[in-house]
């Protein structure tokens, strides 16, 4: 809306959307938690910042729920949540 790329009705659309996946989704709030991880992670995979970040922020989730199946369609990032003990689901399937 901001850039004018979306009109209003497709922008409520796009919130709604949003809403039904965040229904779903874990939210991690313990920022110097996930930021430990996440350089610990660095140190032993090749990842970037932000995917250590976000790989760091699914193992506490999964820490805190005791589940948790990883996404990505960045290989490095997969295996690195493989080689960290989550289950990844392939993009294939």
């Amino acid at each position: 809306m901001r850039q004018g790329l979306l009109s209003r009705e497709d922008r409520r659309s796009a919130l709604t959307r949003l809403d039904v996946l965040a229904a779903d989704w874990d939210e991690v709030g313990d920022v110097l938690a996930v930021r430990a991880r996440a350089e610990a992670l660095l140190a032993r995979h090749p990842l970037r910042a932000a995917d250590a970040g976000q790989l760091g922020a699914a193992l506490h989730a999964r820490d805190i729920t005791g589940r948790l199946t990883f996404v990505s369609l960045d290989r490095a990032l997969a295996l690195a949540a493989e080689r960290e003990g989550l289950r990844v689901l392939d993009a294939e399937d």
